[in-house]
């Protein structure tokens, strides 16, 4: 018999995935596969769910955001498993699966994995961990990590948009020095996201970016007066500021960013590596179900 091995993420989103367990037991057993499930627990590490992978697992299904997708592609990669996985988008923040057009339902998603074949995407590498979809610095990047995961539960995107509001205060010049083939830059930036997904917090920023060119699409936001940021915030929900003289946008596969500040970095919603940063594309990287 076929086998899944099925991860979830009990805290994610509204605990969606907790009203929907026998529903995706049903969908896969119709098509002949076994599923052996996974609960995450917080004070668990997600690594231990692959203990028993064997030659018998067809491949990993994620229920979660994209932080849960991150921690299982971390895990995989550290261990060497080459399985496909499929996502169920059930987070509060589902950036990455919405960009390959997994549909927030539960059944049409499943339906979606189980009727497709892989497809192999490109994956970020920062220092030693990974990523699918977006690292950043700088201003509001630790805004999902500081965010209450009760309120997070309670009001989902919501609570990260509040967390923004509260973070403004704390606007500041950040110095850096970013070098690629491509761009040597040393100044002053407020903020700097590296994709391989499209979006961030829903908004769609780097609109010409795809897992599949085995780039990674820089975008640097600079640090320009004060009184300049809402006209190019508008720019940006308009999906005009690429071409900006305000922002520094560019494709890499590989880039090292220095700097003397203390600056949190996030990773798909969750705390990254300190400075300095090496960041490259792993093209092909992982392989993925149900991308349309």
């Amino acid at each position: 018999m076929k086998k899944v091995r099925f991860i979830y993420n009990p805290y994610s989103g509204e605990n969606i995935i907790l009203h929907e367990l026998d529903k995706v037991m049903k969908l896969h057993q119709e098509k002949g596969y076994q599923v052996v499930p996974y609960r995450i627990q917080k004070d668990k590490d997600i690594d231990e769910a692959f203990d028993i992978i064997d030659k018998d697992y067809n491949y990993v299904l994620v229920a979660g955001g994209d932080g849960t997708v991150d921690s299982v592609v971390n895990a995989m990669m550290n261990r060497g498993i080459d399985l496909p996985i499929g996502i169920l988008p059930v987070g509060t923040a589902n950036d990455f699966g919405k960009f390959i057009g997994i549909p927030s339902d539960v059944t049409k998603a499943c339906n979606q994995i189980l009727e497709s074949e892989p497809k192999a995407v490109d994956i970020g590498k920062i220092n030693d961990k990974y990523f699918i979809n977006v690292a950043s610095s700088g201003l509001f990047t630790d805004v999902s990590q500081k965010t209450d995961l009760n309120l997070k539960n309670t009001i989902g995107k919501l609570a990260y948009y509040l967390k923004g509001i509260e973070e403004i205060p704390n606007f500041r010049r950040l110095k850096v020095h970013l070098k690629s083939k491509e761009v040597d830059f040393d100044g002053e930036m407020y903020l700097i996201l590296v994709f391989n997904g499209q979006t961030a917090g829903n908004f769609k920023l780097a609109t010409r970016a795809d897992v599949n060119d085995g780039y990674l699409d820089v975008i640097m936001i600079k640090a320009v007066p004060i009184i300049e940021i809402l006209p190019l915030f508008i720019k940006i929900l308009k999906g005009e500021h690429l071409d900006s003289d305000k922002v520094i946008y560019f494709k890499t596969d590989d880039i090292l960013i220095e700097s003397e500040e203390d600056i949190v970095v996030d990773i798909d919603g969750e705390k990254g590596p300190d400075f300095p940063l090496r960041i490259r594309c792993i093209k092909g990287g992982i392989k993925v179900l149900g991308i349309k």
